[in-house]
């Protein structure tokens, strides 16, 4: 039996030689051309990065993303881009505003996955913003309720899982990490996750992150995704006492084992801790393990150190378990 398969939820942090160059390009002073080659170029120090540490699903790194909503909705058709809002703490963002019909009119994230699929032999995820969340961090200036919002911004989404299905992607993520915010939204939320990936083969997950997990448990084990992608250490793990004690976690889990908003560097056996943990609820060919979060926060000293200590872990749980694909 193979399991606990080694992942990235999605962002890691850019070296400040490229968060200088995009604050250059913002201000007219470097030519997009120029930006574009420090973004491939950082995309594959990442890549190279993963492929040495032995992750078993990698990720892109999204060096050329600034935010989650705002870099999707500037490629659409029928948004805008407002000025600054604060989104938490000190972060700010150029929130989206519907402004006509949706329609996507180039891929968004196509060209990345190609490229970072060319830099490595390891399945790249493919990995875009999920409906609700896209709505629920924009303005809606156009549609007339916020439900028709949410599934025109779901058909278009869908368009995009295609081509990434089509270009061989075999991992898909959905994040929708608004969806625990507002509970008594979840139900539009299935719906509309089930248009993104209608017909689609490859393995679909969604990363749900900071919310309240207590109201929409266990009904968003209806989300239509093979994996939910859940942060857990920051939280000492305490998800996984409320699923036990209310209903059985029927899906793949992915389960962050290392909390990216802290600079603290968890140890090796903290890390096995937190495993087993997760193995008491989900057995371990339903089992991913991954950060809690993109690790886009961190410097990149410490996310290198997280993700080492990560494939560190599992390697040795992996051993102990006499999992199939384990190395050594």
């Amino acid at each position: 039996m193979e399991g606990l398969w080694t992942t990235q939820v999605g962002s890691l942090p850019k070296p400040p030689a490229l968060a200088k160059a995009r604050t250059e390009f913002a201000r007219g002073k470097l030519p997009q051309e120029d930006l574009e080659a420090m973004e491939r170029e950082y995309t594959k120090f990442w890549m190279d990065f993963q492929n040495e540490l032995g992750l078993d699903i990698v990720v892109d790194s999204e060096m050329y993303r600034g935010d989650m909503a705002t870099y999707f909705a500037e490629m659409m058709e029928g948004m805008e881009i407002s000025g600054l809002v604060r989104s938490y703490g000190n972060r700010y963002y150029r929130k989206p505003i519907a402004v006509g019909p949706l329609k996507r009119v180039k891929s968004f994230t196509l060209d990345w996955w190609h490229y970072a699929q060319s830099l490595t032999n390891k399945p790249v995820k493919g990995m875009i913003t999920g409906p609700y969340t896209m709505a629920e961090w924009s303005y809606n200036n156009y549609y007339d309720t916020q439900e028709e919002f949410v599934l025109a911004m779901a058909e278009v989404l869908h368009e995009e899982v295609v081509d990434l299905e089509k270009a061989g992607a075999k991992y898909i993520q959905i994040d929708e990490p608004a969806v625990s915010t507002r509970p008594e939204d979840l139900p539009l939320a299935i719906r509309a996750m089930a248009v993104v990936v209608d017909g689609i083969e490859a393995t679909t997950g969604t990363h749900i992150c900071y919310g309240d997990f207590e109201a929409i448990y266990p009904k968003m084990l209806d989300i239509p995704v093979d994996v939910i992608d859940l942060e857990m250490a920051n939280s000492d793990f305490s998800l996984l006492d409320l699923f036990s004690s209310r209903a059985p976690f029927t899906k793949n889990l992915a389960m962050g084992v290392v909390d990216v908003h802290s600079h603290i560097v968890e140890n090796k056996e903290q890390v096995k801790a937190g495993i087993y943990k997760g193995l008491d609820v989900v057995p371990a060919d339903r089992l991913y393990i991954d950060p809690d979060c993109g690790l886009k926060t961190r410097s990149v000293d410490e996310a290198q150190a997280k993700l080492a200590v990560i494939v560190e872990a599992v390697g040795e749980v992996r051993q102990e378990l006499g999992l199939e694909n384990a190395q050594g």
